[in-house]
């Protein structure tokens, strides 16, 4: 089995997350990738990003169609700040003979060393390092350890330009976001109320 985990704020998921996994997917054989909404990312304590339980359900109802994805709940019912490490090793505890593939950009996985116990990631799992055409491992790779660099390879994720952060703005703006991320995930920013205002709205998600 080849899992492969994409975590991020998903806040909202749009259809740049969903096409950088089932790109992954194809390209590296998995057999099954998990997206992990964070609970509250270490690298983003300045950003209170909407309530974790309407970020996982709208992570759910985006990728419900696809067999091959899951949803992780494991960094949104986590105290504290969300660990990579700590996603990685509850993943392999449960999937203790599977090949694991975490996927990021090229701009994170170029900081891995400051992230927490980074020998300890590259333990658990390989890395996906999402890059722009004409990068290589070999222009990216000088901030990192030796030991690091054997455990990632670089993939060209020929994604939508598509921004989260964008989308907040235009929904807030009461700009369109039809055809930038899923209709159902749409139906459920606007049942909720979400990114109506600069401040986030209370976790009392209406699915119905």
């Amino acid at each position: 089995m080849r899992i492969g985990v994409l975590g991020g704020t998903f806040d909202p998921i749009h259809y740049g997350h969903l096409f950088i996994a089932e790109d992954a997917r194809g390209s590296f054989d998995l057999d099954h990738v998990i997206l992990v909404p964070n609970g509250r990312p270490p690298h983003k304590m300045d950003y209170l990003p909407a309530a974790a339980v309407h970020r996982m359900a709208m992570t759910e109802l985006a990728t419900r169609s696809n067999p091959h994805f899951s949803v992780s709940r494991l960094e949104m019912e986590r105290a504290g700040p969300s660990y990579t490490v700590e996603t990685l090793q509850a993943i392999r505890a449960a999937n203790p003979a599977a090949d694991l593939f975490f996927i990021a950009g090229w701009d994170a996985v170029n900081e891995l060393a400051s992230w927490h116990q980074p020998e300890k990631i590259v333990e658990l799992c390989r890395i996906i390092a999402l890059t722009r055409p004409g990068y290589s491992m070999e222009t990216l790779g000088r901030n990192l350890k030796s030991n690091y660099l054997s455990r990632i390879e670089t993939h060209v994720a020929p994604s939508p330009d598509i921004s989260a952060s964008v989308i907040r703005d235009r929904i807030l703006n009461h700009k369109p976001v039809r055809y930038l991320l899923p209709d159902e995930v749409i139906e459920y920013i606007e049942r909720n109320y979400l990114y109506q205002s600069e401040s986030s709205p209370a976790p009392s998600p209406k699915t119905k």
